[in-house]
């Protein structure tokens, strides 16, 4: 009878034939250079990554270079990718290794882990695949691959879950070809032990996968209870002067799109009418369209309202009152030139919904 490799071995061997060997941050691999790509990596494919990663390292190509950044800048460059505190934090670890370490990333697990915006998993990923120490990972594919291959029941973010999913991954991880293994982990989820339609002919531990022989591959990992995601309203204030700007303010650091630039926001209408009404604003006749914003734990139905300036509205009185948050930071943010500053999703919709309609109204 044939005996079977061990488990890391066919995953090794796998890799060595079919793993992916090009990526950006596989070539002149640095801590720093797998630490920004596996921030970025995080709740985001890899091909939505690609393009930022070029673009962020080019602009930071060293710990120093970000750390000493403003940052509204490393906000511009993430703009798109979400999840904002992922930049936020970046930035922080930046500052922090550049006053600590003297902008040489640590290679110390401890020392990487308590840097902001980085776990366990992360930690072990940075040092394992830049360095080859040996460190196990478990983000979200090789939580999935580990699952159905020991049929483990339960929702990975179940902590006795999770812990036994780190027992697992400890286990197997091998000494030797770290590096190989743990991305060969990463690749496995993300291409053959996919969430929906699992290859199972080409997976090369299918042989002995739990998930696999019972037929209940797509049962594991054990699905998040589902709760219902409450609803909520916002209008939001697009204040646009004659000469294409509209006035946007910084959202405080922490919170839904913290850091980033974006309209005054309402949470009611009847506040809405009572602003315009003190400040004397009157509604454009342009109508820009509502549109639904989905945060991980509530919707958001968004109402932009357009306020248009001209020589009678446009008093140094009115535009000092016109944030609605006061002692907030405000921009005056020219639409055809625009500034180089972190927009959350919904402010990029809204003036492109605004361009949109500025263009029809100049044609009609």
């Amino acid at each position: 009878m044939k005996t079977i490799s061990s488990f890391a071995e066919r995953i090794i061997a796998w890799y060595d034939n079919h793993g992916r060997k090009s990526l950006p941050w596989q070539i002149d691999k640095t801590p720093y250079r797998v630490w920004i790509s596996e921030i970025m990596l995080q709740q985001t494919q890899v091909a939505t990554v690609i393009p930022y990663y070029y673009k962020f390292i080019e602009r930071f190509p060293t710990v120093v270079d970000l750390a000493n950044a403003p940052q509204d800048e490393v906000l511009h460059l993430w703009t798109g990718l979400g999840y904002y505190a992922r930049a936020r934090n970046l930035h922080k670890a930046a500052i922090q290794i550049r006053e600590e370490y003297n902008g040489d990333f640590p290679t110390d697990f401890d020392q990487v882990l308590a840097l902001p915006g980085i776990g366990r998993s992360t930690a072990g990923a940075v040092l394992s695949l830049s360095l080859g120490q040996h460190h196990a990972i478990l983000d979200g594919n090789v939580k999935r691959v580990l699952a159905r291959h020991g049929a483990i029941d339960g929702w990975p973010g179940q902590k006795a879950v999770e812990q036994q999913l780190w027992q697992l991954t400890n286990e197997l991880t091998p000494k030797q070809d770290v590096q190989k293994y743990n991305q060969a982990m990463m690749d496995m989820g993300a291409t053959i032990c996919t969430r929906s339609k699992p290859n199972c002919a080409s997976c090369p531990v299918a042989i002995d996968c739990q998930g696999q022989l019972s037929g209940r591959q797509t049962d594991y990992p054990g699905k998040k209870p589902k709760k219902t995601i409450p609803e909520k309203q916002a209008w939001m204030l697009v204040i646009l002067d004659s000469d294409n700007q509209v006035q946007l303010i910084q959202r405080p650091p922490a919170g839904i799109w913290g850091g980033l630039w974006c309209f005054p926001q309402f949470d009611n209408q009847a506040l809405l009418q009572q602003y315009l009404h003190q400040t004397g604003l009157k509604q454009s006749d342009i109508e820009l369209a509502g549109f639904r914003h989905t945060f991980s734990h509530f919707h958001l139905d968004i109402q932009p309202v357009l306020i248009e300036l001209n020589a009678q509205n446009a008093s140094s009185n009115v535009l000092d009152s016109s944030c609605v948050m006061e002692q907030t930071p405000r921009l005056w943010y020219n639409i055809k030139h625009p500034a180089k500053v972190g927009l959350a999703a919904a402010t990029e919709k809204i003036l492109a919904n605004l361009a949109a309609s500025i263009n029809q109204s100049d044609l009609s």
